[in-house]
């Protein structure tokens, strides 16, 4: 079980810019997961860290993150996600594009990440509405319209949502 100090006890607001207290570089998982809960990046990964079994005295940047991981750090914070779709067995050409995905109809009140191809390496983004979130736009939510992903095919898509306590 994850340290009990990351528990969310606040309620943010649905469109948080991703806080990158770490003065290096972050990587997607960690900014994506940031921008959802609206912790810091220090605390998304020392949550990754914890999932991972690693040690919390020391400080491990988390470059790659698997959905495992990424589920894992949410729940920590109050939140679950699930598998919509998965373009996996397509091969890559055949593969809707963002802006393909876009058009479709959605829920307006969950976050989505998006697992995309980009280059040969896979990339995490958040989308909520019409607007995302990710490391190329350093934290901060846009218009995916304007954003630089909406080309770029798309392998799974999760869905985010706040877990109801009752």
């Amino acid at each position: 079980m994850a340290d009990p100090t990351f528990i969310a006890d606040r309620t943010t607001s649905s469109l948080n810019d991703a806080q990158n207290d770490t003065g290096r570089v972050a990587f997607c998982g960690p900014y994506v997961l940031s921008a959802i809960t609206g912790y810091p990046i220090s605390k998304v990964e020392a949550a990754v860290n914890a999932y991972r079994k690693l040690p919390p005295d020391l400080k491990y940047r988390v470059k790659g993150t698997y959905a495992d991981e990424v589920e894992a750090a949410l729940a920590v914070y109050g939140y679950g996600m699930t598998l919509k779709e998965t373009f996996m067995h397509l091969e890559r050409k055949k593969r809707p594009s963002v802006w393909t995905w876009m058009q479709k109809p959605r829920s307006a009140w969950a976050h989505y990440i998006l697992a995309i191809h980009k280059g040969k390496e896979g990339h995490w983004i958040l989308i909520k509405g019409v607007k995302m979130c990710d490391t190329f736009t350093e934290g901060r939510w846009t218009f995916v319209c304007d954003g630089p992903h909406r080309g770029a095919r798309i392998m799974e898509v999760f869905e985010v949502r706040r877990a109801l306590e009752l």
